[in-house]
């Protein structure tokens, strides 16, 4: 099989980052890498381009570097709270992982972290605050405070007060004589299109 070198112009999963001089088939080369713009041939005036590609990436690697430092340093401060669904026994339903992190970090801080660079060695189960470490860069890690709270018993509680004051609005509308009555036989639900008379 032909062997070509070439000059990645962008980050190849599995072949180098942008500027990287590298050999591929040639076919490979001809059919993707040329047409998707990932690559350039390696010649005499492609070479000239190299360096610019260098002090491109050079220039990309410092911005995100300094990204990431500072999303480190405001992330480190913060507690995200999620609140789950739980049993009885305190369980949780389901269980938070790196991709629920990653999504409550979005919608409650408005930070973008890729759920990748969040390592939750296996998912939370139980109710609690927990050190979830975040690597955000090759040079940057640093740990994100998580309590999973319970959603259950607050709508219990919320729950409670309506039923209440719905039966005693109910209690209300009848006359004096008939709550006796009403005591002795199930309640039953008007039907539709017929409004109930006292």
């Amino acid at each position: 099989m032909a062997k070509t070198e070439v000059i990645l112009t962008h980050n190849v999963v599995g072949l180098g980052g942008e500027s990287d001089q590298v050999k591929v088939a040639a076919g490979y080369a001809r059919n993707y890498l040329f047409p998707q713009g990932l690559a350039i041939p390696l010649t005499g005036a492609n070479k000239r381009r190299l360096e610019a590609l260098r002090k491109r990436r050079s220039e990309r690697e410092t911005h995100d570097l300094s990204a990431m430092t500072e999303l480190s340093q405001g992330l480190s401060k913060l507690t995200l709270v999620i609140a789950m669904k739980t049993g009885e026994d305190g369980k949780l339903f389901g269980s938070v992982t790196a991709g629920t992190i990653a999504d409550e970090l979005k919608h409650q801080f408005e930070a973008t972290v890729e759920k990748r660079k969040i390592h939750l060695p296996q998912p939370i189960k139980k109710l609690g605050e927990y050190d979830v470490e975040l690597r955000l860069h090759s040079e940057v890690v640093t740990t994100l405070k998580v309590r999973v709270d319970s959603t259950t018993s607050a709508a219990k509680s919320v729950e409670a007060p309506v039923t209440e004051s719905r039966r005693s609005a109910s209690q209300k509308s009848d006359a004096p004589g008939q709550e006796d009555a009403k005591k002795d036989r199930p309640q039953r639900k008007p039907r539709p299109g017929k409004t109930e008379t006292a």
